[in-house]
């Protein structure tokens, strides 16, 4: 069965298909035809977000694809310097427009700081306010199903104090060089599930000699031992590409790496970002 056709189901019921497609820095005029190549690929996950500028192209490949809208799972994410609940709500509806969708599968708060200040101040109650506006679009059925983004443990527990819906997901930098374990396992507890952003590290790991022998072992790539590793710890993995040959290697992760191995994995520490460690998600501020 290619991992493709393969679904977690959400807490709440829905499914979620466990390999799906990133388009952080595909341009907006390059997102339809990346989205359509993959749907055509097999693809049914596609991830965007309000800070990617590329929604009316995702929702235009989206809608052009030639595969039922329903058998698509579609997740944007709200800007993170929204922490209030009017610009919320006119921005999960802006999204809608945008998109050209009658709703989305997944919604997220992309981070529980603005990235000016990733790490940085107290935004607890703008959280809670944006996070009223996503259970309310939640019941009236715009979004499918909602969650959050880069958020830690003490984010959830703060959203939780007033939540009425846990979040159905969290989606976090997961790859094998950076596996926080201890909020995997905090996100487990409360039925959230995790979805792996770079889980081929920006690609940088494609240098790390360790990750090159294991995956010469397995006689796969190395981003696809990478997939592999964020599916068997139980993640969502959300590769980036605009190439649709990486979008089929990337797909063809139907090995299973050793118990041995997976802790190898789980026990590098590799954080090496390159250029991209400008970036908060990677530098952690």
């Amino acid at each position: 069965m290619s991992i493709l056709n393969e679904t977690y189901t959400l807490t709440g019921g829905v499914e979620i298909p466990k390999l799906g497609l990133g388009t952080w820095f595909i341009d907006d005029d390059q997102a339809a035809d990346a989205v359509r190549a993959a749907v055509e690929i097999g693809y049914r996950n596609i991830d965007t977000a309000q800070a990617y500028g590329n929604e009316r192209g995702v929702g235009e490949g989206v809608r052009t694809s030639g595969v039922a809208r329903e058998a698509l799972f579609v997740s944007t994410k709200l800007a993170a310097e929204i922490k209030d609940y009017d610009s919320a709500v006119a921005a999960i509806d802006e999204s809608l427009a945008t998109m050209d969708l009658d709703y989305v599968d997944l919604f997220l708060i992309h981070a529980p700081q603005p990235w000016a200040d990733f790490r940085g101040g107290d935004y607890a109650d703008g959280n809670r306010q944006a996070w009223k506006a996503l259970e309310e679009a939640h019941q009236a059925g715009k979004v499918r199903a909602i969650g959050v983004s880069n958020f830690l443990q003490s984010d959830l527990d703060s959203l939780l104090e007033t939540a009425t819906v846990t979040p159905h997901v969290n989606q976090l930098l997961v790859h094998a060089g950076n596996t926080p374990t201890e909020l995997l396992d905090y996100c487990e507890s409360k039925g959230i599930r995790v979805e792996a952003y770079s889980p081929i590290a920006h690609g940088e790991i494609l240098d790390n000699a360790d990750v090159n022998a294991m995956a010469e072992k397995y006689a796969v790539t190395v981003p696809q031992l990478c997939i592999r590793y964020t599916i068997q710890l139980g993640t969502v993995s959300l590769p980036k590409t605009a190439n649709p040959d990486h979008m089929r290697s990337n797909a063809q992760v139907d090995f299973t790496i050793s118990d041995d191995d997976m802790a190898a994995l789980q026990n590098l520490h590799d954080q090496d970002y390159g250029e991209a460690g400008a970036f908060p998600v990677y530098s952690g501020k």
